[in-house]
């Protein structure tokens, strides 16, 4: 956990958000949308950097995530299983406790939860699961 931080919330199922919170992310998005068609600058992700990885590739998770984090004013590191050590012989744990010293949030496409949950569980930031096989 980063200095002055509190608790890491990770995104890793629906049941992770109540009713009211999703509520609210939705009239954020409305909101933040609105102002990025109406050309209104908005960038509160400056100096922050979203880490991607993907175990199964996907065009629209890929394009949706990265384009978000760019119109926000963030950067993004894509990392994929044919590209780097994820996924071969270096333990998810061990992965996601240097990925998360770099970054400042991380999705994940995998293909089990178990996985998303191992990562989120040594991780020092917020993991969102950007698509598992096992919907929960």
């Amino acid at each position: 956990m980063k200095p002055g931080s509190t608790l890491i919330r990770h995104y890793l199922q629906f049941k992770d958000f109540r009713a009211e919170e999703y509520a609210y992310l939705f009239e954020r998005a409305r909101i933040i949308k609105q102002r990025f068609k109406n050309y209104e600058r908005y960038q509160p992700l400056t100096d922050r950097t979203l880490a991607m990885i993907f175990e199964k590739a996907s065009t629209r998770t890929r394009v949706s995530f990265e384009a978000g984090m760019y119109q926000m004013g963030g950067s993004v590191v894509n990392l994929t299983t044919e590209g780097s050590q994820l996924g071969r012989a270096e333990p998810i744990e061990d992965s996601a406790r240097v990925i998360s010293r770099m970054v400042d949030i991380v999705m994940i496409r995998t293909f089990e939860q178990t996985k998303l949950e191992a990562f989120a569980a040594h991780s020092r930031v917020p993991v969102i699961n950007g698509l598992t096989n096992e919907y929960h």
